[in-house]
C-alpha cells in the first residue's frame, strides 16, 4: 500500500469536530486514507513512499462543490444581462448542438478549474443530452483527471408544447430517462466509503419535468440508495410557475412528490420562506448555495443565515459556468460570506470560518458523505495547500485561516485527492492544461457560432 507523509505544515486546518487548527502539523496517509494527523511526533515511525514538506503552507480539507453544469464552460458570457428564464431560452438552442466530445472536453476543463481553486470533490448536474451526448462522457473525464465525483443524471421531459420552458428538441421521453438512469446507477455507482464515483438522480427543475417523473425518480433513487438533486425556488418566476401550474409553493411541491429527506438536496433555494426553511431543517433536506450565479442572474440572495440557524444542511456550489461565469470554489466561499453580510446588513452574519465550513463539512453533509469534508484519522486523504508567501497572504499572516476567505489566493500549490498528488507547484499533474484549453476554445467557438463539429 502506498504511503504519503506531509510534514512541517505551517498551519493545518482540520475542520474536525473540535475544529482543531494545528501549528507545525503533519498527516500520514496509507492507501488513500488518513492514518495519523497531528504534529510530527504523532506520525508512524516508518519511512513513507512519498514526502511533502509544507512549511510555507496552510493546509485545509479539500473544498466540495455541490452544484455545477460543467458543459456550460463552452458558453460563457452569453445573455449577459438576462434573468434566469430569458437566459435559459437564449442558451437552449446553442446547447441543442452539443455532442459527446463537448461534454467530455468541457467537463475536463471545468474539473481542472475547480481543482486548481481547491476543490477535491464535485457534483455535476448534466440535464441535456442532444445528439450522441451521454453521462458516460463526463464520467470518463472525472476518472481520468482524478477528482472525486458525484455524477447527477439530470433530465428534462416537459417541452414548450406541454407548457414547459425548454424547446421540445432538447427534452427526453420519461420512460427512457428512468431506464437510462437505472443503467447509469447499475454501471457506475459505488456506495462504498471512500468511493471516487457516485450517481445522483436529478430531474432538472419543476418547470422542465412532470410531477410524475419527480415521484418516479424518487422511488428509483431510493430503491438503489442514491441521492436526489434538483433546482428549486431560484427566483420569483420560478415561484410564480409553481403557483400557476401546480398551485403550490416550493415546499409544498417537493413534499408532495417525495423530495424531502436526508437523501435530497436542492440548488439555489433563494426564495424559500420561513415555513419552508423549517421543513428542510426538520427533514434533513439539504440546499446548495450558489451566490455568484444568483447575483449574475439577479435572482436574489438566499437566506443562508436563517437556514443555518434552523439546522438546514447547507453546501456550496459554483453553479454553471454560463451563469457564474467562473469555477473558482474558494472565491465562491468568499462570495457567500460577503453576500450574507449584505443581506442581513450585519458584518457578523457569516464569519470566514463559517463560510469555510459550508464549503467543506457542509457540502459533504449535503452529498451524504461521512468520509470527506474534514481531516481526521480514517477520513479520505483529500486536502489542499496554499502558499503563505503568496501575495494574497501578505499582511495577513496573523490569521491565515480567515485570510483564505477574505483574501482568497488564486490557486492551490498542492492538491491531494484519495492520497494522490494531483496538483504540484500549482500545476495539474493529470492533464496538459494548455492543450486542453486550446481544444476547448475550438469547440466553444464552433458551438456558439453554429459551425457544427
Amino acid at each position: 500500500m502506498a504511503t504519503l507523509l506531509v510534514k512541517n505544515i505551517h498551519t493545518l486546518v482540520t475542520m474536525d469536530d473540535e475544529r482543531h487548527e494545528i501549528a507545525n502539523g503533519a498527516i500520514f496517509v496509507r492507501d488513500g486514507i488518513i492514518e495519523a494527523i497531528g504534529t510530527g511526533d504523532d506520525m508512524p515511525d516508518e519511512t513513507a513512499d512519498s514526502v511533502l514538506d509544507l512549511s510555507q503552507h496552510i493546509v485545509i480539507p479539500g473544498l466540495i462543490n455541490t452544484h455545477h453544469h460543467m458543459v456550460q464552460t463552452l458558453t460563457r458570457v452569453i445573455a449577459q444581462d438576462n434573468e434566469l428564464f430569458d437566459w435559459l431560452t437564449t442558451l437552449y438552442p446553442i446547447w441543442a448542438r452539443l455532442r459527446g466530445e463537448h461534454i467530455y472536453t468541457a467537463s475536463r476543463l471545468a474539473m481542472a478549474e475547480l481543482m486548481l481553486s481547491g476543490c477535491t470533490t464535485s457534483s455535476d448536474h448534466l440535464y441535456i443530452y442532444p445528439n450522441d451526448s451521454t453521462l458516460d462522457d463526463q464520467i470518463r473525464a472525472a476518472q481520468e483527471i482524478g477528482i472525486r465525483f458525484h455524477a447527477a443524471r439530470g433530465s428534462m421531459s416537459v417541452g414548450e408544447s406541454q407548457g414547459g420552458l425548454p424547446p421540445d428538441s432538447v427534452v427526453e421521453n420519461e420512460a427512457f430517462i428512468l431506464k437510462d438512469t437505472r443503467r447509469i446507477i447499475e454501471q457506475y455507482h459505488d456506495k462504498n466509503r471512500h468511493s471516487m464515483l457516485r450517481i445522483v438522480v436529478a430531474p432538472c427543475s419543476p418547470f422542465t419535468v412532470s410531477q410524475d417523473l419527480m415521484r418516479e425518480s424518487a422511488k428509483l433513487a431510493r430503491s438503489y440508495g442514491v441521492h436526489l438533486h434538483t433546482h428549486l425556488a431560484e427566483n420569483v418566476k420560478d415561484i410564480d410557475y409553481g403557483l400557476e401550474v401546480f398551485g403550490q409553493r416550493p415546499g409544498d411541491y417537493v413534499e408532495s412528490v417525495g423530495w424531502v429527506g436526508d437523501d435530497v438536496w436542492h440548488a439555489h433555494c433563494v426564495k424559500l420562506n420561513e415555513a419552508e426553511i423549517g421543513l428542510f431543517g426538520r427533514t434533513g433536506t439539504g440546499i446548495c448555495h450558489c451566490p455568484s450565479s444568483n447575483m449574475r442572474l439577479a435572482s436574489g440572495i438566499a437566506p443562508i443565515r436563517a437556514m443555518l440557524d434552523a439546522k438546514v444542511k447547507v453546501g456550496l456550489g459554483v453553479d454553471g459556468s454560463a451563469s457564474n461565469d467562473s469555477g473558482h470554489l474558494l472565491s465562491e466561499a468568499r462570495q457567500a460570506m460577503l453576500l450574507q453580510r449584505v443581506r442581513e446588513e450585519n458584518p457578523a452574519a457569516l464569519s470566514a470560518r463559517e463560510a469555510l465550513e459550508i464549503a467543506t463539512r457542509g457540502s459533504a453533509s449535503v452529498l451524504g458523505r461521512d468520509d470527506v469534508g474534514y481531516l481526521a484519522k480514517g477520513m479520505s486523504a483529500d486536502f489542499v495547500a496554499y502558499r503563505l508567501d503568496d501575495v494574497a497572504f501578505a499582511g495577513a499572516q496573523h490569521d491565515p485561516v480567515a485570510a483564505l476567505l477574505f483574501c482568497h489566493p488564486q490557486s492551490v500549490d498542492v492538491s491531494v485527492i484519495n492520497g494522490k498528488v494531483v496538483v504540484s507547484e500549482g500545476q495539474l499533474a493529470t492533464l496538459d492544461l494548455p492543450v486542453l484549453i486550446e481544444q476547448h476554445n475550438k469547440l466553444s467557438k464552433r458551438l456558439v457560432n453554429g459551425d457544427g463539429r
